[in-house]
């Protein structure tokens, strides 16, 4: 813990206190939330992503044919968020829009060969944090973290 100047109040570091497993669920899950994006933008800022285009990337190779709309509650981003990231991303030539078959208004998103290509390598920055944020728990350990997250997933929006 930090020696607080005279008068103050003492800040616990993260993991000890409130800010440790005496802390609140929710809080502790949104202290793990901030702390593992700022170490997934970390590990993208230098292949020219963001964290959020690297989301819609994702679900855009995933549900090929999904609307914005779709994209930017797979991805937990407003359909703004999405148009904007979209556009961008047209701009770095790793997108294309291409006019729908039957609708004559709806423009389908694509992922071109360089927005895979860069995908690919975010991938595996991604996949490097994770692995590290996994590195003590065995396979069974995992599958109970993962699924007592998407309960709560789930338990949100029944709310």
């Amino acid at each position: 813990m930090r020696k607080p100047p005279r008068n103050s109040t003492v800040i616990p570091e993260i993991g000890e206190g409130k800010r440790g497993e005496a802390g609140h669920i929710g809080y502790l899950l949104r202290q793990a939330q901030v702390a593992h994006r700022l170490r997934m933008e970390r590990a993208l800022a230098n292949v020219g992503l963001t964290l959020p285009q690297f989301s819609v990337l994702t679900m855009l190779v995933a549900y090929p044919g999904a609307s914005g709309a779709d994209i930017a509650r797979l991805s937990l981003l407003t359909p703004q968020t999405v148009s904007v990231i979209v556009a961008n991303l047209e701009r770095m030539g790793a997108l294309k829009r291409k006019p729908h078959a039957t609708h004559g208004r709806v423009l389908r998103i694509e992922v071109s060969a360089k927005g895979r290509e860069l995908l690919s390598r975010c991938r595996n920055r991604v996949r490097a944090v994770e692995n590290e944020l996994l590195r003590d728990l065995d396979p069974g350990e995992e599958t109970v973290v993962c699924r007592w997250l998407v309960r709560v997933a789930i338990l949100g929006k029944e709310a």
